[in-house]
């Protein structure tokens, strides 16, 4: 396996971004469209971004194309189109893979909310296999039985899973070991981050509060903390890993800390002995 970082973890512009991950010896990026370049990026200007990360040694692991989940409850058709044009844009960057939340797929299939995300996810999934892309969507929000049964009545190959194991903890109440075995047959890209559950609450009430008729939750319900710190058992998380067969990135991904390029150091540190890059 390979270790990558999201960029933005950094909070610096692109450029010294890059650097930075250089410096600390990743392999690897993910960053955001509209952040790491424009959401109306020419082929010439994504050709220059390709260029200048690849000379720095690093290639892009994925893309993050996340607006929030509205366009999956209300169909909006010109985030829709967005989301497509970022899966093309990610092809001319390297990558096959665009990460995001979708917010939180209903257990009961009868119901607007879930017609609404089968219907927006079957049509951006159909779209990634048309071009030979990944639409990739971050587990979290629900846990992981749930996602799977809706990934499955998609029926497309373009559909995937970016496995966050922190959020499976943090959000879903979730065991990530099991979710690796669970979703095997969708996991393309997965984040290193832990984490910790603080109370009960539903996912609903933090994610999409508004299309459940909710009241919103806040935001203090879970802690993310450094690698090891927290629920994930990385030991076991890893091994399932391996014995599913997977060969892609753990993306750091830290969205706390003072001190975020020290954090994600001593992550690349935490994983290397751990022997993620044997």
């Amino acid at each position: 396996m390979k270790i990558g970082v999201v960029l933005e973890s950094f909070r610096k512009p692109f450029a010294e971004a890059v650097k930075e991950a250089k410096r600390i010896g990743l392999d690897g990026i993910q960053a955001y469209a509209g952040q790491a370049f424009p959401f109306d990026a020419t082929s010439a200007q994504l050709a220059e971004v390709k260029k200048y990360v690849n000379g720095e040694g690093l290639c892009f692991s994925a893309v993050c194309g996340d607006f929030g989940c509205a366009m999956y409850y209300e169909r909006d058709r010109a985030m829709i189109d967005r989301e497509k044009r970022i899966l093309e844009m990610a092809k001319e960057l390297g990558t096959d893979i665009v990460t995001t939340h979708i917010g939180v797929v209903p257990e009961t299939k009868n119901c607007v909310q879930y017609e609404s995300m089968h219907e927006v996810c079957k049509e951006l999934a159909d779209f990634a296999k048309s071009i030979d892309g990944h639409f990739a969507v971050e587990t979290g929000p629900e846990k992981a039985e749930v996602l799977k049964d809706f990934l499955d009545d998609l029926g497309s190959d373009g559909v995937a899973v970016n496995l966050d194991p922190a959020n499976l903890v943090m959000c879903a109440d979730d065991d990530p070991v099991r979710a690796v075995y669970t979703l095997r047959g969708y996991i393309v890209h997965t984040h290193a981050k832990d984490g910790i559950r603080l109370k009960e609450f539903d996912t609903k009430a933090l994610y999409a509060p508004r299309y459940y008729g909710l009241k919103s939750c806040g935001w203090d319900v879970f802690s993310e903390v450094p690698l090891g710190k927290g629920g994930v058992d990385w030991a076991n998380y890893l091994k399932a890993l391996r014995e599913i067969g997977y060969d892609g990135y753990l993306t750091i991904e830290r969205e706390c800390g003072e001190e975020p390029a020290k954090d994600i150091g001593a992550a690349v540190t935490f994983l290397d002995a751990l022997g993620v890059r044997k």
